[in-house]
């Protein structure tokens, strides 16, 4: 009864320290500000195809010429995907369709684009994406920036 007992406690603190370190790892990711939900779908499908596959739900955060994408259910400390401001092409917009309506939250607006040849897709709420918009086309003189 005793070892079930510290079994039991043993479990139950571990879920309650891993819990802890998830929001410990957002808020420090959070702590420099420019911070933004934004689900991402790397080497997206071509157009047509509106399944909810390939999403990941993720935070991501403005640090100077780039953006880092954190995934939110991860304990990495650093960005799981870097996307440079010169390297952006913006490929246009729509509203999630089908399986995908799922798959992200209920406000957001998928931005189709390409990074450095790959064509990726993020899914943002409104005001995010208006942010977002603004800071590609404020690139510094002579930076080339694709928005379409």
């Amino acid at each position: 009864m005793v070892l079930a007992l510290t079994v039991c406690g043993i479990v139950v603190a571990l879920v309650v320290v891993g819990l802890f370190v998830f929001g410990l790892r957002r808020r420090l990711i959070q702590r420099s500000g420019g911070t933004f939900d934004c689900s991402l779908r790397w080497d997206a499908p071509e157009k047509g195809d509106s399944g909810g596959k390939g999403w990941a739900y993720g935070v991501a955060r403005y640090n100077g010429d780039r953006v880092e994408w954190f995934r939110v259910f991860s304990y990495a400390p650093r960005p799981r995907r870097v996307l440079e401001r010169s390297a952006i092409e913006v490929a246009g917009r729509r509203v999630p369709e089908g399986e995908e309506e799922l798959a992200l939250l209920s406000d957001a607006v998928i931005l189709a684009c390409v990074h450095r040849g790959t064509r990726l897709e993020l899914a943002m709420s409104e005001d995010a994406l208006t942010g977002f918009l603004a800071w590609l086309e404020a690139a510094p003189p002579g930076q080339r920036v694709n928005v379409a």
